[in-house]
């Protein structure tokens, strides 16, 4: 049988910059609510592992995490920090689910559904997200949305 030791990283993140690599598939541990508030990067991908990951996401106030739509990925995010609106639909013309979300709101993401939060307070809307299977690079750091964005279309 084997034996794991359980690590709690409490000091996940010890400032604005992430001190941490992604922990996955490693056993591990954290203060989810904490490393979320602490979190300043557009995306930190905290675990990666073979079926499961989560990212840690800080979205400016007025910004979005930006439209998208994963096929064969369900999607959990749950909101720590700030207040938003959650819109998703069967296409990205026909986004006919729309709901406030503000702490400790969670939103569950069906795979193949479109799907945007956009932060509609004054100050960060800080979350973070679930994917199934894993939808980012093991490791994956964004510090801004426009990171994101270029290593997406392959510019990175």
């Amino acid at each position: 049988m084997m034996s794991y030791s359980l690590i709690l990283k409490e000091d996940f993140i010890l400032s604005k910059y992430i001190k941490q690599r992604d922990c996955g598939p490693e056993p591990f541990a954290i203060n989810i609510a904490r490393a979320t508030k602490e979190n300043c990067t557009y995306r930190t991908a905290i675990w990666t592992g073979g079926h499961l990951q989560s990212t840690l996401m800080c979205i400016p106030a007025g910004d979005d995490i930006g439209l998208e739509c994963h096929h064969d990925t369900d999607q959990f995010l749950r909101i720590e920090c700030g207040r938003g609106m959650a819109v998703m639909g069967p296409c990205k013309d026909k986004l006919n689910f729309r709901c406030q979300v503000c702490d400790g709101c969670a939103v569950f993401v069906p795979a193949g559904t479109w799907h945007n939060v956009v932060n509609c307070g004054h100050g960060p809307l800080k979350l973070y997200s679930i994917y199934a299977p894993p939808h980012h690079p093991h490791g994956t750091v964004h510090r801004t949305k426009e990171e994101a964005e270029m290593e997406e279309k392959g510019g990175k």
